[in-house]
């Protein structure tokens, strides 16, 4: 055992929350894979952060824990809803005495219209372009709302649900609260924000007046232990319960075979991606940007992955996503890579400056795509930072290349929407997460958006795939299935089949025995 596990796992042990919580306070340990939360406004969180909030917030509708199939979306603030004829009207008939978390009053038209005005808003939310379809939010009356379309859209409630914008928060804590909201935002889920330390942990604690009932659990630890080594160790040892685990074939299979632990292998897995980002030279050219798709060698990668937690991409859109078409035929050929790099002036190679997230189901992986990249002559200089770092520099253009992984709800829409429509380009006011600069197929992303017809809308999107691929806008590696560990003792109080939130979410009917 290193120094550095070691003065981790000693923290952990002596870190005031583990060992002086009341003794019959039931207390959830969780340990993820990061140095610090990045961004907790509910409009703005991705990745660790948005698996935090999934026990936070509530949407109009939800889908069911467990699940990440938009077929079973259920009911959730709202208890029920039409839609007119045309389908460019929805109304939502909200769940009475439902009550916003810390005092905040009960759930209301104002609060829904707030919300969702601002998750359209892309001065207050990073999802402002997946509700490009929605014209107006409409108070009916206390209990009512309506939403106007600009044009009908079959998946409008995914949009509406427990994932990303859907959330719906309190207007009064919002506006009462003002910047300080984003630190501790108010939901109406089984648990609050109490508490964050940074660098150390966010501290939830049990909503009482839960509409589904008070949970089980009395508050959660969501620790930040960057260090796999470390937060197996704390693990192994009985002072963590849960364990965002390492997403790769050997380790799943030791840890399957300890017999007091659980090991969870679900999706939506987060899709890996490489973006090329044509506004960095040379990646401006073509050429240069079949050369690094040549160079890229998936089927290795998804060897070092492992089968069970790698899934291989054959299209910009992830595997199973409604409207993937399987349109990337680019084989590994070096040879190739060198000829077009050499047709391209750089007969002698190139360099490119990459920023890297330091976490494990990132670094190593792009390890082996620089290897790779290097036997073609593409010398990748890497700059290696914690987390929160390459979130916020990747979206600041630092990077020529952007390894990027991502769940969405599963419609090509919401993929190529974010990451290959010009109005997400980083460095716009509307932007998501195109990082690659693209802008090839934004008439068919927008035509397919507002097609009611389901064999014209899948032939928009082909058409749109096509494109991308051709223009080299990325290079799709693989979807990495979602890895956790838990202990016997904890029973999520579902069966747990995938999370559209990436984590397994924790309910007022989850359960830890001590």
């Amino acid at each position: 055992m290193n120094k550095t596990t070691m003065a981790i796992l000693a923290g952990l042990l002596a870190t005031p929350a583990l060992a002086t919580f009341p003794a019959m306070a039931e207390t959830l340990q969780v340990a993820v894979g990061t140095s610090d939360i990045t961004n907790i406004d509910p409009h703005r969180a991705n990745g660790f952060d948005s698996m935090l909030l999934s026990n936070v917030f509530d949407g109009l509708v939800r889908f069911p824990p467990g699940s990440a199939d938009p077929a079973k979306l259920e009911p959730d603030l709202a208890e029920r809803w039409e839609t007119a004829a045309d389908g460019k009207s929805w109304t939502f008939h909200l769940r009475k005495g439902v009550k916003f978390q810390g005092g905040f009053g009960e759930v209301s038209a104002d609060d829904v219209v707030f919300s969702l005005k601002r998750a359209s808003d892309p001065k207050t939310s990073s999802f402002a372009g997946n509700f490009s379809a929605i014209a107006d939010v409409v108070k009916v009356d206390e209990m009512t709302v309506r939403v106007d379309l600009k044009y009908p859209d079959a998946g409008l409630l995914g949009l509406l649900s427990n994932f990303n914008g859907g959330r719906i928060v309190s207007k009064k804590a919002a506006e009462q609260m003002g910047a300080g909201f984003s630190a501790k935002p108010v939901g109406t889920g089984p648990f609050a924000i109490a508490e964050h330390v940074p660098q150390q942990y966010v501290r939830l604690t049990a909503n009482k007046d839960s509409f589904r009932g008070a949970p089980k659990i009395d508050e959660i630890f969501w620790r930040f232990v960057l260090s796999d080594s470390s937060r197996d160790l704390a693990f192994q040892s009985g002072q963590i319960d849960m364990i965002y685990g390492r997403r790769e074939q050997r380790w799943v299979t030791q840890v399957k075979a300890r017999p007091d632990a659980v090991v969870d292998v679900f999706g939506l897995g987060e899709f890996r991606t490489l973006h090329i980002n044509r506004s960095i030279k040379p990646l401006d050219d073509i050429r240069v940007r079949q050369a690094i798709a040549a160079a890229i060698d998936v089927d290795q990668i998804v060897r070092f992955v492992g089968p069970d937690v790698a899934k291989k991409g054959c299209s910009v859109v992830p595997p199973g996503y409604r409207g993937e078409d399987c349109s990337w035929t680019v084989k590994a050929d070096v040879n190739r890579a060198k000829a077009l790099l050499k047709e391209a002036g750089h007969p002698d190679g190139i360099t490119l400056t990459v920023v890297v997230s330091n976490i494990s189901s990132q670094l190593p992986i792009m390890e082996v795509i620089q290897n790779q990249l290097g036997k073609a002559g593409i010398k990748l200089d890497m700059k290696v930072v914690d987390h929160p770092t390459y979130q916020q520099q990747i979206r600041q253009n630092a990077s020529a290349l952007v390894f990027y992984g991502a769940a969405r709800f599963p419609v090509a829409d919401t993929y190529l929407t974010e990451f290959y429509h010009s109005a997400a380009t980083v460095g716009k006011p509307t932007a998501i997460t195109n990082f690659s600069h693209c802008a090839i197929a934004d008439v068919e992303i927008e035509q397919a958006r507002k097609e009611t017809d389901a064999d014209k809308q899948m032939a928009a999107w082909k058409v749109a795939q096509a494109k991308i691929n051709s223009d080299v806008c990325a290079v799709p590696l693989f979807e990495l299935q979602q890895v956790w560990a838990r202990s016997k003792k904890v029973d999520y109080g579902y069966e747990l089949k995938g999370a559209i939130n990436i984590a397994p979410q924790i309910t007022e009917k989850t359960t830890v025995t001590r």
